[in-house]
């Protein structure tokens, strides 16, 4: 590793070790036993608040327990996967932990996936079972319709963790009523039923997964246009909880986090969620963020540590709600899933300061084959552009993406990245695996991010554009193949290409540029078709928001669709809109 240095964290970090010592069993046992040795047993510290509705730590543990027994009482056992597609709700919570309790897999998915992702998910993961929130089941029945192996669809409810008299209301308030459980299904079960199920199974096993063991699957698109499952065994997930922890500046223990990021990315599972246990701190769980319910669940909750995407920090510059806010509460405000601008940075700094906060925004990066962060931004230090720093344990290599060898400081290159949170490997596909985790002249297992940068003589990492096409929406990954296989599947369409465009609000959104079939006018019907058809295969945040018409689209000297010519022509008209906007 002769261009990385041996510990810049030392230099920038304060007496912050640049090795750590990690839990070296399953997730489980790191969270018990962070509550056993830093909370002393202290019942009354809320694993999460959900709702205004607390759940201690021993009662969390209780609540595992029973769920892990439910599992087991359907057949779930060491080895077996479950999907569990949940917003950030107890249910779902409980059911991650319950499942490595037992030595099972939970396989993560966004609820809002179309039902032709949900079919891949399942069968790919060959999952047993997956937990669903009521509004959503219907979908995954549609899912389930083509699947060969039977599924134990599991149906939670969002007013059966709610506090009185939340519970008796929150009914009311909903516009759309799921449907009514099938009475004829058997793989269909009421969450209630599942949980009194497992009353029937006396204990739970003795032993518990090793560190190198599964302990989750998380998907992230393909850009061959096939999503691809990112096995994190236990040791990627405590090594991710310490080094967050230990990059902090401050002592998590006692603290609140808002768990604004959803469980299936790896950032609000991993961060938001997994780091906040193993510190004995407080998740506030919060299932959907809108930026009508954002100051006053803030200001209501005061979390000590906020993770977000920049659309979340680009949200709180705009709420009302804040006016006048004393935001003092906050030691920590940290950033990742998209590069966050300079001129976004300087603002919510600026905001944090105004507002009493004395912390500046932190940001990170990294990808989800190394569960989320890598590195991050001092405490309280930051070098304009900057990424941050390396974790404790985790190296960085800057090489030449021809030959993978390391290029100079200040030279633009390949991240690679070394250390304790990278992936076990793709699940059930081997070249894929070949291909991101390579071993390099050092020796090491080097995880190749398909990003280019250049870092400093210092140590700081510099990101600056992806070696691969992808399309970032509110800090979700869009891989633009699966949006043009999904549209050139129309009968009518000849060819597509879906680029990002410039939003307001989500940084970026899909735009798809389509060519019809010889003969085929375009026509609103055909636009709404193709839309209809996207909505059953892509998911929502995935969902092209403009459809524009071409009779050709332009190529690159090889005949490929010039993708980047298409940007540009959207760039331009976005700054000459801007333009004649300050006129």
């Amino acid at each position: 590793m002769t261009n990385t240095p041996k510990a810049p964290w030392l230099k920038f970090f304060g007496d912050i070790p640049a090795t750590l010592e990690y839990p070296q069993g399953s997730m489980y046992e790191a969270i018990k036993y962070g509550y056993e040795t830093k909370l002393n047993n202290n019942g009354n510290q809320p694993a999460y608040v959900f709702q205004g509705k607390n759940t201690s730590y021993p009662e969390f543990f209780e609540k595992i327990d029973r769920v892990a027994k439910a599992f087991m009482a359907i057949g779930i056992g060491e080895g077996d996967k479950v999907t569990i597609c949940m917003p950030n709700a107890p249910q779902g919570i409980d059911s991650f932990y319950a499942l490595n309790r037992i030595s099972a897999v939970p396989t993560m998915i966004h609820p809002l996936s179309a039902a032709g992702e949900i079919k891949f998910y399942v069968t790919h993961s060959k999952s047993k079972a997956i937990l669903v929130l009521d509004m959503f089941y219907e979908k995954v029945l549609e899912a389930l319709k083509d699947v060969d192996e039977p599924v134990k669809v599991i149906v939670a409810h969002i007013k059966d963790e709610l506090p009185f008299p939340l519970n008796i209301l929150y009914p009311l308030t909903v516009k759309n009523k799921p449907a009514p459980l099938p009475a004829d299904n058997k793989n269909v079960i009421d969450w209630k039923d599942f949980i009194a199920g497992g009353k029937k199974v006396s204990s739970l096993p003795n032993t518990f997964p090793g560190k190198d063991e599964t302990a989750t699957i998380l998907f992230s698109g393909g850009t061959t246009g096939t999503s691809k499952g990112i096995e994190l065994t236990n040791l990627n997930m405590n090594a991710l909880g310490y080094q967050v922890q230990a990059g902090a500046g401050f002592s998590m223990h006692n603290l609140r986090m808002f768990s604004v990021m959803p469980l299936f990315h790896g950032f609000g599972l991993g961060v938001g969620i997994h780091t906040a246990l193993t510190a004995c701190a407080t998740c506030i769980l919060i299932p959907q963020f809108t930026i009508k319910t954002y100051a006053k669940d803030v200001l209501k909750y005061k979390p000590n540590v906020i993770v977000g995407v920049p659309t979340l920090y680009e949200a709180l510059l705009r709420c009302e709600g804040f006016n006048g806010a004393d935001l003092s509460f906050l030691k920590g405000v940290f950033c990742g899933g998209d590069s966050l601008s300079i001129e976004l940075k300087k603002k919510v700094d600026a905001f944090l300061k105004e507002h009493n906060a004395k912390v500046q925004i932190r940001e990170g990066y990294g990808t989800t084959e190394c569960v989320t962060a890598s590195c991050l931004t001092p405490y309280d230090f930051f070098r304009e552009g900057s990424i941050g720093i390396p974790f404790p344990d985790t190296y960085y290599q800057i090489v030449d993406p021809k030959n993978d060898t390391e290029v100079p400081y200040g030279t633009e290159g390949e991240i690679c990245i070394c250390g304790p949170t990278v992936m076990k490997g793709y699940l059930d596909n081997a070249e894929e695996t070949a291909a991101t985790l390579r071993t390099h002249k050092d020796g090491n297992v080097w995880l190749h991010t398909g990003d280019l940068g250049t870092m400093d003589e210092d140590g700081f990492i510099y990101y600056k554009q992806r070696l691969k096409r992808l399309i970032i929406v509110s800090g979700f990954n869009v891989y633009p193949s699966q949006v043009e296989n999904t549209i050139d599947a129309h009968p009518d369409v000849l060819l597509s290409c879906a680029i990002g465009i410039p939003d307001p609000y989500k940084i970026h959104k899909v735009k798809a540029f389509v060519v019809l079939r010889p003969g085929v006018e375009p026509s609103d019907k055909i636009k709404e078709e193709i839309l209809e058809h996207c909505r059953k295969n892509i998911s929502k945040y995935a969902m092209p928001r403009e459809i524009e018409f071409r009779t050709e689209l332009p190529k690159t000297l090889v005949g490929k669709v010039a993708y980047r010519q298409l940007e540009e022509e959207e760039a331009a008209k976005a700054a000459a809109k801007e333009a004649a906007k300050n006129e």
